[in-house]
């Protein structure tokens, strides 16, 4: 008899398999072959005594100009045990926590050989997420900035108790923590950090015999990480965000710490990545091709760590490099309405490199806009002296401060923003993004994100969603139409929904998603979309685009979408046409930000928010429904965060066409004082 979890796992594969090349079925045979040799003790890491001297810090001069109590309390609340994991809040783990247990259920992993491991499977390891996130030790950064801004060796201390039970729990090459390369390059690039804030190779922490031995402990796991990553490389199909992690990681390692014979090796190994991936999985106009804006965020964020630590080690990326980074932020702060939102468009994860300010910040702010991304445009404002980023990010931040040094504060306040003009861009043609509206980057905006790219990168397209031609309306930086936002990437049927096509403000035809669904990190079919036109007049902005993703239907069908913006008249037209032969259902989706206060009144919705009135009026030939929380199906929700979600009011217009039709949607909109 076959179990639901071996079916879910041969489904899986089978999948799998259909997204994957022949030359990658190839590769994934090597590396099960490579995994059996492994097994049997050939091929492990085995170091040398480290020799010579460590690399240089991010920074000459690490900073201290900060409120030393803020990062004592939350190193305090580390040291009493308890730890915050997405949606578990001031957990109590103890400390040090089971290395090995899934926090949220408590369920051990079991310390079998970590490549043999199958860490999808929850009823073996629990939620892998919630158990990866503790173990990348975010924490270990917190107490090591404490012991720098307060020379308290508790903290200091904490980090060694911290770090033996790790060593002592997960031992190399066993568990769920040594399965996967980007959670030993998250690690790398942690203990990194921290290595600098306890005082590098001058620690307290190796003080006599005892404080020598576990400087040798922590250093043989630093080679055995290095060497695993290097041994491991996520090629192929999985080649995106994880692949430049570990390049990341195994570089920053290489760098932090060259005292054995294959550091030069590693280091040059994952310079050559990073060179090249920084410019492959990014587009020129700045969009990351993952389509995901948090992993947009993720990318932006190593390659600017990357990139400093190489530029303290004498070993400086290319300008083009630089170029791209800077263009990465220009989207960003294209894409930011006026109050700092920033679409919650693909996947997202609240993952973070290194947690620079503790207690759970950069904080989430509501419908998906994040600290995190004003505090890139503050590095970015004085990295690229850009005044317009400047502007957006409004503060010299924290965690700007750590990575760039107190004096930057300075810089960073020498920039005159006062004649920026934004968005500093309005088309993002290769990522497929543009921005309409009015007023933009002052208290009466009207800003419009339309999404009219691709479905995301490489053959699964893995943290991209079904969301071709759709949009997200902001007003007086007050979001009003969002993106849902993703909520989990384990729990079934919401993540198939929050990825699917009717999570979105856009159309769906007979009830499927515009791409075909293989699993929670695969798209078996692609949407192709292309856009038509896009032109700003003095008098109108218009854009048009259309999508295929229907065509795989028996009766295919084409989907073409114009967004209508009269400039001045705070009216957004949309038109939908859907060119094809037979009988459809069609259904058009409007996802209102929870914050907003939703009424129908006949054929039309009417939102409200703040000083904020919007009406949208339904087409003829189309009713209207309101949804607020369903669960069977899911419709009517938001996720502003990984693993929360609460009910938000969706507006649905539904009806049957019998060949080609167009249906045309008008959004006025209104504000008080």
């Amino acid at each position: 008899m076959v179990t639901s979890s071996r079916y879910a796992r041969l489904h899986w594969t089978l999948s799998r398999l259909k997204a994957m090349s022949p030359l990658e079925m190839g590769f994934r045979l090597n590396r099960k072959i490579q995994g059996t040799v492994e097994r049997a003790g050939i091929g492990l890491a085995r170091p040398a005594p480290p020799v010579g001297q460590c690399g240089k810090p991010w920074l000459a001069r690490l900073p201290r100009d900060f409120a030393a109590e803020r990062y004592t309390r939350a190193a305090d609340r580390i040291l009493d045990g308890f730890f915050s994991i997405f949606a578990l809040h001031d957990a109590q783990l103890g400390f040090p926590p089971r290395w090995n247990a899934d926090p949220r259920t408590g369920i051990e992993a079991p310390l079998v050989f970590g490549k043999d491991l199958n860490y999808r499977d929850a009823a073996l390891v629990g939620d892998v997420k919630y158990l990866w996130e503790p173990n990348r030790h975010l924490e270990l950064v917190t107490l090591a900035q404490a012991w720098h801004l307060t020379g308290d060796e508790r903290y200091a201390f904490g980090c060694r108790v911290l770090l033996d039970s790790w060593f002592r729990q997960c031992p190399y090459p066993m568990g769920v923590n040594w399965c996967v390369s980007l959670e030993h390059a998250l690690r790398l690039v942690n203990w990194s950090f921290a290595w600098w804030l306890l005082g590098s190779s001058e620690s307290v922490l190796f003080t006599g015999a005892a404080g020598q031995a576990f400087r040798l402990r922590w250093l043989t796991c630093i080679y055995q990480h290095c060497h695993f990553i290097d041994r491991h490389w996520s090629r192929h199909s999985s080649a995106n965000n994880h692949l430049f992690g570990e390049a990341t990681g195994l570089f920053v390692g290489a760098m932090t710490w060259p005292l054995w014979r294959e550091s030069e090796g590693w280091g040059r190994r994952a310079r050559a990545e990073l060179a090249r991936e920084g410019l492959a999985q990014t587009y020129e106009d700045g969009v990351n091709k993952e389509q995901a804006i948090w992993y947009h965020h993720a990318v932006a964020d190593m390659m600017l760590v990357a990139g400093l630590v190489a530029r303290a080690n004498a070993c400086d990326f290319s300008g083009e490099y630089w170029r791209r980074l800077e263009a990465m932020l220009e989207f960003i702060a294209s894409i930011m309405d006026v109050n700092g939102n920033v679409p919650a468009i693909g996947d997202a994860d609240e993952g973070v490199l290194v947690r620079f300010v503790p207690e759970g910040e950069p904080r989430v702010l509501p419908a998906g806009g994040t600290d995190v991304f004003r505090s890139l445009l503050a590095t970015g404002a004085v990295l690229f002296a850009r005044p317009e980023f400047r502007v957006k990010a409004r503060s010299f931040d924290e965690k700007s401060r750590w990575l760039l040094g107190d004096e930057a504060a300075a810089s960073f306040d020498a920039l005159d923003g006062s004649r920026a003009l934004l968005p500093p861009r309005r088309a993002f043609s290769d990522g497929g993004y543009f921005v309409l509206g009015d007023a933009l980057e002052t208290s009466r905006e009207v800003r419009v994100v339309a999404d009219a790219g691709p479905l995301g990168y490489l053959a699964i397209a893995a943290h991209g969603h079904a969301d071709a031609l759709a949009f997200t309306l902001s007003v007086a930086g007050e979001p009003i139409l969002v993106d849902p936002g993703t909520f989990s990437y384990s729990a079934m049927p919401w993540r198939h929904y929050f990825r699917g096509t009717s999570a979105h403000n856009t159309v769906v035809v007979d009830g499927k998603d515009q791409s075909e669904y293989g699993g929670s990190f695969l798209w078996l079919e692609h949407t192709k979309t292309i856009v038509d036109a896009f032109d700003l007049s003095a008098d109108t902005q218009v854009l048009t685009a259309h999508h295929e993703g229907y065509r795989r239907l028996s009766d295919p069908v084409r989907h073409r979408r114009t967004w209508s913006y009269g400039t001045g008249s705070s009216r957004l037209t949309i038109t939908d046409e859907l060119l094809c032969a037979g009988a459809h259902e069609v259904a058009i989706y409007w996802h209102f930000a929870s914050e907003c206060e939703v009424v129908q009144r006949g054929s039309q919705v009417i939102a409200q928010r703040a000083a904020v009135r919007v009406t949208l009026t339904c087409p003829d030939g189309l009713t209207t429904r309101l949804a607020v929380g369903n669960e069977k199906p899911p419709l009517g929700w938001v996720s502003n965060g990984f693993d929360a979600k609460l009910p938000t009011t969706t507006a649905v217009f539904t009806g049957e066409i019998r060949g080609a039709a167009s249906f045309r949607s008008e959004i006025v909109i209104e504000q008080s004082g």
